[in-house]
């Protein structure tokens, strides 16, 4: 996208376009599977009862053709008013461009409703390699459609290619799932009913689940709406800056939570058996996590512009567009590490079959979020007498300044439900050390080369070349990872413990 839409109109309309109906998923999809559906399915699979596990699931599946269809009618018929209210920044060709896209987009979505329903089969049953490579697909067929449809097409009409592209990849990504799940959930039938017990209880449990969800999607659209307005450009640079810093996230955020989300649906026992066995996956998961997002962090704000240049620059994605995701980039290291802890956090109140507690400060996060994101964005940038384009990168530090308080607010709540977690501060302290001695020799090579300019400046001397970009950014995980291994931190010796299988594995004889 960056190469052949760069950070103009089309690339705007597209961003926009695509956070709307992919709402469908992310309230649907997550609400139900993470917060109602995988701790009464799991909990059924853990109890041996697996046909009324199945008839859960069939019935979960029904209510959900029958939601999901009325919602991407709804979607379709209402999308102008749906994008005047997400990008009312938006006027002439690329408003119009934006409506276009959105009603091509809402039917994909409806898909990926269908596909997070397989996942939350598959998590529960401890397979996870299908549901979590099925996305690839989805990519595949963008990346496809971008390759094969660009030439001789303006950047508008390659959009709508796009989008058309996105819809054939969630339905492949639906499709590459299925399979499995019929083998798994034997005679598996979607049907409308509530008649039994587990069916009613994650229909309560995902009310809440649903406002909360929303109320999480509620801000990153108040972040679109607020990034309509500075300017062309900024909306799918803010987007590129999104793609990065949710990385690390879903990688070591939510992929530790799913993961851990069934095995805490499991627990049986006392109270007190119950609560240190949640403590236990709980720190741990915690420790896991900090040790990934901690150099995540550091990275973005030391090396994030050579991150942009690997990933990002080429075709219509120049240096400036490089520069002024990497600001953004930036912004996204204030909460970067509490957002991750807290989905974590949440999981863990899931799986006690709690949703209300975290739909409390879900709310309380999108309230800072807008108020902050506002002043940050609109009104900070006039103040300082800086260029309004950095309002976007007031936009995700004021997001990180919510996630500490929504992280704070869950982690006390715990603690008063299982006993006290935290993370070691010595652990933390060695940590952070690692990290940033990890990003000086690559920080000093910017320096030397950039002879003293502004790091954060388009200088023409900055370092240009995909292939020492690379080769900086592998000097400064090796490095980090060479230095927690030197402390004695657990998570690094499982990095080299694997490592030394695959190498070992690849020199067998066949």
């Amino acid at each position: 996208m960056a190469r052949y839409l760069g950070a103009g109109l089309a690339a705007d309309a597209f961003n926009a376009a695509f956070r709307i109906p992919n709402l469908l998923q992310n309230l649907f999809g997550e609400g139900v599977l993470s917060a109602s559906f995988i701790p009464e399915y799991a909990g059924l699979l853990g109890r041996g009862n697996e046909n009324e596990a199945t008839r859960l699931a069939g019935a979960i599946a029904g209510m959900l053709a029958l939601i999901a269809s009325i919602l991407v009618a709804l979607g379709v018929y209402t999308a102008p008013w749906l994008v005047a209210i997400i990008a009312n920044g938006f006027t002439g060709e690329k408003r119009e461009l934006t409506v276009l896209l959105t009603r091509i987009l809402f039917p994909g979505a409806g898909l990926l409703v269908f596909s997070a329903w397989c996942l939350g089969i598959l998590n529960s049953h401890r397979r996870f390699f299908i549901s979590y490579t099925a996305p690839v697909f989805w990519n595949l067929a963008m990346i496809g459609t971008l390759i094969f449809f660009h030439k001789g097409r303006t950047e508008v009409q390659l959009a709508i290619y796009l989008a058309y592209g996105s819809v054939v990849g969630s339905a492949l990504m639906f499709a590459v799932q299925l399979p499995q799940v019929m083998s798994l959930a034997r005679g598996i039938r979607p049907r409308l009913t509530a008649a039994s017990e587990s069916v009613r209880s994650v229909v309560r449990n995902f009310i809440p689940a649903f406002v909360g969800r929303g109320v999480v999607q509620l801000s990153a659209y108040v972040d679109a709406w607020l990034a309509s307005y500075l300017g062309n450009g900024a909306v799918s640079s803010f987007s590129y800056a999104q793609a990065l810093y949710v990385l690390p996230i879903s990688l070591f955020g939510m992929a530790i939570s799913a993961a851990e989300l069934p095995t805490m649906s499991r627990a049986t026992g006392t109270t007190a058996e119950i609560g240190a066995y949640l403590r236990g996956r709980l720190s741990d998961g915690l420790d896991r996590i900090a040790y990934f997002i901690v150099p995540s962090a550091i990275a973005f704000l030391a090396l994030g512009d050579l991150i942009v240049l690997v990933l990002f620059q080429s075709g219509k994605f120049q240096r400036g567009n490089t520069i002024w995701v990497w600001q953004i980039l930036i912004g996204s290291t204030v909460g970067i590490l509490a957002s991750t802890m807290g989905r974590l956090y949440s999981s863990t109140f899931y799986a006690l079959r709690d949703t209300r507690t975290p739909l409390r400060y879900a709310v309380v996060r999108v309230i800072l979020t807008t108020g902050l994101g506002y002043f940050f964005a609109l009104v900070l940038p006039g103040l300082l007498g800086v260029d309004r384009r950095l309002g976007a990168a007031g936009l995700t530090a004021s997001a990180g300044l919510a996630g500490w308080v929504e992280f704070f607010l869950l982690r006390r709540e715990m603690d008063k439900r299982i006993g006290r977690t935290r993370l070691v501060p010595a652990r933390m302290a060695r940590l952070w050390g690692a990290a940033l001695a990890g990003a000086a020799l690559p920080w000093a090579y910017k320096l030397v080369v950039d002879r003293g300019a502004p790091l954060l400046s388009a200088h023409e001397n900055a370092v240009r070349s995909k292939l020492m970009a690379l080769a900086l950014l592998c000097l400064y995980g090796l490095m980090y990872l060479g230095i927690t291994a030197a402390f004695g931190i657990p998570e690094a010796k499982n990095v080299f413990d694997r490592g030394r299988r695959l190498f070992n594995l690849a020199l067998r004889p066949k």
